[in-house]
């Protein structure tokens, strides 16, 4: 059997040297003690790990501004409603930079995520790589604005998961009235824009958004 590393011989550290150096803070779901405020203020990236959330919520009340973490993580089973949505409204949007090139299956659970996500995260979700960008629509109406001067030339409406019975759009090259998009019959692929800067999307199931952006 493999022996274990030893730590160096004659090696010394004092466990509260902490203080003096550079650390990132993580508040679990236990009680915060008078030590919270220094080690936040100290910290260069602050965050809580799930029900850590409702504790950092609780203890700031009146300064919650000056509380804000860079990332809340975790299944999000033990956040209160109320907590999750005064963090998500301090957001407008979430990108997630990576996940749309190599292999093909990790490009589609990158895909699948998005479906996920959904359903635990009220922000729109945003998954950009190299010159492609990738959003799922909700079922409803959508006003999508394409003038910014950072879109590419070709767009695209993808029904993943199951076909999409009612699409209709407007502001693009070749737009949709109705139509039934699904793998086998109709997939809107290599669209693009009629110049009027925005484009419009009505779908009565998730569909998947597709773009060019520049670099």
């Amino acid at each position: 059997m493999p022996s274990l590393p030893q730590p160096a011989l004659g090696r010394s550290w004092l466990p509260v040297s902490f203080w003096k150096l550079k650390y990132c803070i993580v508040i679990l779901n236990q009680p915060l003690d008078k030590y919270f405020r220094h080690l936040w203020s100290k910290a260069l990236l602050r965050g809580c790990a799930d029900g850590g959330a409702n504790r950092l919520y609780d203890i700031t009340e009146g300064e919650r501004e000056s509380f804000l973490p860079e990332f809340i993580n975790g299944d999000f089973d033990s956040v209160r409603p109320d907590v999750r949505d005064y963090y998500a409204s301090k957001v407008d949007v979430v990108v997630t930079l990576g996940g749309l090139a190599g292999r093909f299956d990790q490009i589609m659970a990158s895909v699948s995520t998005l479906f996920q996500a959904a359903r635990i995260c009220p922000l729109p979700i945003i998954i950009l790589q190299e010159e492609s960008l990738i959003y799922l629509l909700q079922p409803g109406k959508h006003k999508l604005h394409v003038d910014t001067g950072m879109e590419g030339d070709w767009c695209g409406l993808i029904p993943v998961g199951q076909p999409c019975n009612r699409v209709t759009t407007t502001g693009l090259k070749w737009n949709l009235t109705n139509h039934m998009l699904a793998f086998g019959t109709l997939v809107s692929t290599s669209n693009t824009y009629d110049g009027s800067g925005v484009v419009t999307v009505e779908t009565d199931q998730p569909l998947l958004w597709t773009m060019a952006i520049k670099p």
